[in-house]
């Protein structure tokens, strides 16, 4: 084999290690692009998950608020209606002494 046609096979085995080398280093890159993309995505599942446990637990604690104030009306309510049924008595009873 003449040294040329050494030369000539040697830069053509060189040109396609480089050329590997640069796809290679386009893949690195890539990788590298995609990983960060899931290491961003993981730390906002890991925020949403906080802020849904931070809303489950105030969702929890205006429900009970809820609830007592509900109470709280039908109490109001019903010493309300205890309240006018003795004012009509009452009123009643002016109207007819006789009764």
């Amino acid at each position: 084999m003449s040294a040329d046609l050494q030369d000539q096979e040697y830069e053509l085995a060189a040109k396609r290690v480089e050329e590997a080398l640069g796809k290679l280093d386009a893949g690195l890159r890539s990788l590298n692009g995609r990983v960060r993309s899931i290491s961003r995505i993981e730390t906002d599942v890991a925020k949403l998950e906080r802020d849904r446990a931070a809303l489950a637990n105030e969702l929890g604690r205006v429900t009970q608020k809820a609830n007592k104030l509900d109470k709280g009306a039908s109490e109001v309510s019903k010493r309300l209606v205890n309240a006018m049924e003795e004012v009509n008595s009452v009123l009643d009873e002016k109207e007819n002494p006789d009764g």
